[in-house]
């Protein structure tokens, strides 16, 4: 009979004071490598008929792709790709979880420089899906 009342006030307890821990999986940001490939770095630092590829080099860093267009003007695209988790809750009494979600972003910085290496035109191009 100990045993019965035991189990019973042990289970009452359980479902009426859910005060267990809820736990959450994959909230907020994770970002491994800050990256200052952003619009306003770009805004800030590039300047048309004034930025030189040094300068580029050392706010950016080492291009994704070199390439050459039909004028012959260099060309350096820079690629960061980043992906963002928000995480819902899962409570192990009630065997729920809830929403989770995950969302992807593109930043894309294209740079056309002069035959004097230096920045002619620059395009953005920043989605998400």
């Amino acid at each position: 009979m100990k045993k019965l009342l035991s189990c019973a006030a042990f289970t009452l307890t359980t479902l009426f004071f859910p005060c267990c821990k809820s736990y959450q999986y994959g909230a907020g940001e994770e970002n491994i490598q800050k990256s200052n490939l952003t619009f306003g770095v770009v805004k800030s630092k590039i300047i048309k008929g004034q930025t030189d590829q040094n300068e580029i080099l050392k706010t950016f860093g080492t291009p994704n792709i070199v390439a050459k267009n039909k004028s012959n003007d260099e060309i350096w695209s820079y690629n960061r790709m980043s992906s963002v988790s928000k995480g819902g809750q899962t409570s192990f009494i009630f065997g729920k979880k809830a929403s989770a979600s995950s969302s992807n972003q593109s930043f894309d910085l294209i740079i056309t420089f002069d035959d004097q290496n230096i920045v002619k035109d620059y395009s953005v191009i920043s989605t998400s899906f």
